[in-house]
């Protein structure tokens, strides 16, 4: 059985991706299902996380997002039986490559496929779409009424974050960094309230979203990556903000979600924050896979202090299949409409990881067996 995993030989290279024939592993639990795959997404593999998490292998799996059918299931096995069309996000330090025939997976890591959606949409939109809800619903509350300003809103998050801010009611405001990404986030329906061309060089965003918003300020802003230095432009796209150009247009009590993991905030940022009662959060992609390894540690929806860890654990479960569960329904019911590349076959796939890896894709890559 054949898989693909990254190989990297000293620490800091950029390491390779190699083909490797794999025997399948044995069932580890009674609460597993035998998945005949279908589909697998393709995204970065964050190996500076994997070392920080101790589960860093001299051969990393590729391919986590997976969509496929069951084929066998195990005696304990209650969510699923045999034919069942599901999805799902294989956990942090799994061993094998969602790019191989069949897997054993937990039934708490996958949810039902909707049958009007197809194996290559579901496995492209299950990981993008994790990861906004925990943006703006765990981290942001976001609601009817409030004014959202998505950075980059043509990527395959920043898509996702203005389609559902819009559905909630939000009043949404987005940035394009070319004309193509303009001319898409315009044709979306319902349409976004601005759209900001960051391309030509000449559109101040704060002084643009104080126009939109009458002066007050935007609720929730969901970055893209910062700069934090005016002269970082030249490492950074010139197309991101500036750090004080997003708490210059903060609104009082909003949120800034932010995918910058070394944003630096001077004792002045710092005060302008308290003044507007305002708060940031990091947005981590693996946050749920984290709080599963640590027992319910990095969950930020209940308050689990008066619980046990297995409880925990079963409640970082629980919440992370309902969020999958509605973000299937929303494919299915045409809310959320994702940035999907062409699927490609398993042969070609060792050379679009190498693109994903070196963040050269705009789309989101399929695998499709």
């Amino acid at each position: 059985m054949k898989g693909l995993y990254y190989q990297q030989n000293t620490p800091g290279d950029d390491g390779a991706f190699v083909y490797q024939d794999m025997e399948p592993g044995p069932m580890q639990s009674e609460y597993e299902v035998k998945l005949q795959v279908k589909a697998c997404a393709l995204s970065r593999i964050n190996t500076k996380l994997l070392c920080e998490a101790n589960i860093e292998t001299e051969l990393e799996p590729v391919g986590r997002e997976v969509a496929g059918v069951i084929v066998e299931i195990g005696s304990k096995v209650s969510f699923f039986k045999p034919d069942d069309e599901v999805v799902g996000i294989l956990p942090l330090g799994y061993q094998d490559s969602g790019l191989c025939e069949t897997l054993w997976v937990h039934e708490n890591q996958l949810v039902p496929k909707p049958e009007k959606v197809s194996w290559v949409e579901a496995a492209g939109t299950i990981r993008d779409g994790l990861t906004v809800y925990t943006a703006l619903h765990s981290l942001a509350n976001l609601g009817p009424g409030k004014s959202v300003l998505v950075l980059d809103g043509a990527s395959t998050i920043g898509s996702l974050a203005v389609q559902l801010s819009l559905h909630r009611g939000a009043t949404v405001l987005t940035t394009a960094n070319s004309e193509e990404s303009k001319l898409y986030l315009e044709k979306l329906r319902p349409p976004v309230a601005r759209v900001l061309d960051m391309s030509k060089g000449k559109v101040d965003l704060t002084d643009c979203c104080l126009e939109e918003t009458g002066g007050l300020g935007v609720d929730i802003v969901l970055d893209a990556g910062v700069r934090l230095y005016k002269e970082s432009s030249i490492i950074k796209p010139q197309h991101l903000p500036h750090k004080h150009d997003i708490l210059s247009l903060l609104s009082a009590g909003s949120h800034w979600i932010t995918c910058e993991q070394n944003l630096q905030l001077d004792p002045p940022d710092c005060h302008l924050l308290f003044l507007k009662g305002a708060s940031v959060s990091f947005l981590n992609e693996e946050m749920w896979n984290l709080s599963n390894a640590q027992h319910g540690r990095y969950l930020h929806i209940l308050s689990l202090s008066f619980i046990t860890q297995s409880q925990q654990k079963y409640i970082a479960l629980t919440n992370v299949s309902h969020i999958l569960k509605d973000v299937m329904d929303k494919l299915a019911n045409g809310i959320f409409r994702p940035q999907l590349d062409d699927p490609v076959p398993l042969y070609e796939a060792k050379v679009v990881m190498e693109m994903v890896q070196k963040n050269e894709t705009r789309k989101r890559q399929i695998v499709q067996l």
